[in-house]
């Protein structure tokens, strides 16, 4: 799991013919590919809400929730009873890349931002179906959206929590 991806998918505005909504739901596939050409896949539900919230529930292969406020990242997971605090200190401006995105075919942009190349799909409808890049361990991430559903306004604050029992361990990172 990459958190640096959880920043890029928010906005409300439109650039280079991609549509992103006020709000989305969707549920997600993330395959991470190292260097030796190890696989892991992941799956779950995620949801972003204004520029700042957004939530991704991992169901397989662990129960793992990440939450963000814009400021803090909390990662919570079920299997350890763990609960880790980050700070964030650096994020992945979503305009800018979005800005810098260029049309390689009908629904393939590609973008160059801060040394690092993103490939994003749409579909017919211009709406995000995946995203592809090498984070900052070479590893090759892809996640592909299904079920996708954009919306206006703000999600319920409550449904935007990462929610957990006071006696799992807490880590402030």
């Amino acid at each position: 799991m990459r958190v640096s991806l959880l920043l890029l998918l928010v906005s409300s505005t439109v650039f280079a013919g991609i549509a992103l909504p006020e709000n989305f739901q969707a549920a997600f596939t993330q395959k991470i590919t190292n260097t030796k050409k190890s696989v892991i896949h992941y799956s779950g539900k995620v949801r972003f809400s204004n520029e700042t919230l957004f939530k991704w529930s991992y169901e397989t292969p662990t129960q793992k929730e990440v939450c963000t406020n814009g400021l803090e990242l909390l990662v919570v997971d079920h299997d350890l009873e763990q609960v880790s605090v980050y700070l964030i200190d650096k994020g992945i401006d979503i305009a800018k890349i979005l800005q810098k995105a260029e049309p390689k075919t009908q629904n393939i942009y590609v973008a160059e931002y801060e040394n690092k190349q993103y490939t994003i799909q749409i579909d017919a409808q211009k709406k995000l179906q995946s995203i592809a890049y090498f984070d900052d361990l070479d590893n090759k991430v892809q996640i592909v959206f299904t079920q996708m559903r954009y919306g206006k306004g703000e999600l319920p604050a409550s449904s935007m929590r990462c929610d957990y029992p006071a006696e799992y361990d807490k880590i402030e990172g």
